[in-house]
């Protein structure tokens, strides 16, 4: 068991008594009446169960907080209220939320003074804790991801040849290429070596050390938005196998025999357990995430979809957000923002395929967005509106069902890039020349326009003419 991840309490007379137990103590709370018992804080039990008021005589002890040792060199810790009313720590009312503490805090089990017992926090594992930190020299460049490169978040990495990056970042670049390939049994390729991939999982280790290099240079700290975005996208909670071994466990037949139902590795949550009412009867139909590679039931009299309007493709994100169901549950689970309604999402930046991902074209259209005077999510907004007037032609949009797609349809975040981009293109479209950057309003347009290949590969190219037009080759 993990340090520090244990739930249940140890009494601290058992934890006196056992020899083996006062290495891993690390803390202490010290009762400002010696009368009574100092209260351990052990490494594998942060779960604080002890006397909270003056003993009675029979010395009821329950657990009221939680405590956990804080990151970084300055020693430091938080506390959590677990008892059903609030305490005092350093004359703050603490309820329900995780407060800071160090050593010397003064920490009262109750809500007030009277009748509950006083303790002072000292950290007892300070020295030998600073013994055993280790100073690691590296060098920033080598803890980027290669796609986005800026400093990884919640980084994972890729086997056999172990190169690191964004979960969200490579969970994106996973779908793409999941979506462009013809042989879907092939391995995508690793972005920076690319080597076939045959697994990713995230790593810990080295997000302890993108935490620790983001305290000592805040300046690398990402935006509040880029962060949301990232964590929408991203897929990876526990190792993936990819490739021709993961669609070979796909055709083996799930069985759901009563002897297998307390199966912790069932990989459908309510095979085993009722979560909104519902539990899944033997033999049921499931469907497969297309996202993270989990199972849930099929069901036709649900409201919540569970199949993405633009592909027709399951995700299971918007279905477990329903039945209440989360991470802590079952760790094959989709984010729910890989999964959401038109009208909730929200877009703090134009993605890299906009406009086909001709850099030119996307940066004339952030700057007409600017000369707008308008954020993107309000033109965005704008736009879905007419779409769902039918101000707007439909044929160019390049997804299943278009006809039923509105701004309260369930679409998976490829599709709504798909659908960003086909917004966007309308709005530069329908942008007066003379509100135009200066250097895009004297360009000629492409006979091929958005069809056209060699914008792609071909920067002048991409840049002397303009691309976002209809096709007119061989019109009159």
């Amino acid at each position: 068991m993990d340090a520090g991840e244990c739930s249940t309490s140890t009494l601290p007379q058992a934890s006196a008594s056992s020899p083996a137990a006062s290495p891993a103590v690390w803390a202490r709370l010290v009762p400002a009446d010696s009368a009574y018992p100092e209260v351990e804080v052990a490494e594998d039990d942060a779960v604080v169960c002890s006397l909270v008021a003056p003993a009675d005589g029979a010395g009821k002890e329950v657990a009221w907080c939680e405590i956990r040792r804080g990151g970084g060199d300055a020693p430091s810790a938080t506390i959590r209220n677990l008892s059903s009313d609030a305490i005092i720590v350093d004359g703050r009312i603490v309820k329900q939320d995780v407060v800071d503490i160090k050593p010397g805090s003064e920490i009262i089990s109750g809500p007030q003074k009277e009748g509950h017992l006083v303790y002072t926090f000292e950290i007892t594992a300070a020295k030998d804790h600073d013994k055993t930190n280790v100073k690691i020299v590296l060098d920033i460049d080598n803890a980027k991801c290669s796609i986005c490169l800026n400093l990884w978040h919640d980084v994972v990495t890729v086997a056999p040849c172990l190169h690191n990056f964004c979960n969200g970042c490579f969970s994106e670049w996973l779908r793409r290429s999941s979506s462009n390939s013809r042989d879907k049994s092939q391995s995508a390729a690793c972005p920076q070596c690319r080597t076939a991939v045959q697994s990713v999982g995230r790593n810990h280790f080295l997000h302890n050390i993108e935490e620790a290099i983001l305290q000592a240079f805040s300046s690398l700290q990402r935006s509040d938005e880029e962060i949301a975005l990232l964590e929408s996208y991203a897929l990876v909670k526990s190792n993936i196998v990819l490739g021709k071994q993961k669609n070979q466990s796909r055709k083996r037949p799930f069985s759901r025999s009563s002897d297998q139902t307390s199966n912790p590795d069932l990989p459908c949550p309510q095979c085993r357990n009722e979560f909104g009412g519902f539990r899944c009867s033997p033999g049921a139909a499931h469907l497969q995430c297309n996202g993270c590679g989990g199972m849930m039931p099929t069901r036709s009299n649900i409201n919540t979809p569970q199949k993405c309007l633009g592909c027709d493709r399951a995700f299971c994100g918007a279905y477990w957000s329903s039945q209440g169901v989360n991470s802590s549950h079952c760790n094959l689970i989709c984010n729910q923002e890989t999964f959401n309604m038109i009208s909730q999402r929200h877009i703090s930046r134009l993605p890299d395929t906009v406009h086909g991902g001709n850099p030119y074209e996307k940066d004339i259209t952030e700057r007409c967005i600017q000369q707008s005077g308008k954020t993107l999510q309000a033109v965005i907004s704008e736009w879905i509106s007419k779409f769902d007037n039918m101000e707007i032609d439909r044929s160019r949009l390049q997804l299943n069902n278009v006809d039923g797609i509105t701004s309260r349809t369930h679409i998976c975040n490829h599709c709504y890039n798909k659908f960003i981009d086909f917004l966007l293109y309308w709005f530069r479209v329908s942008t007066p020349r003379n509100l135009l950057p200066p250097d895009a309003v004297d360009r000629e347009s492409c006979w091929y326009g958005f069809m056209c290949r060699t914008q792609h590969h071909r920067p002048d190219h991409a840049k002397k003419l303009n691309h976002v037009c209809r096709p007119t080759r061989g019109n009159p």
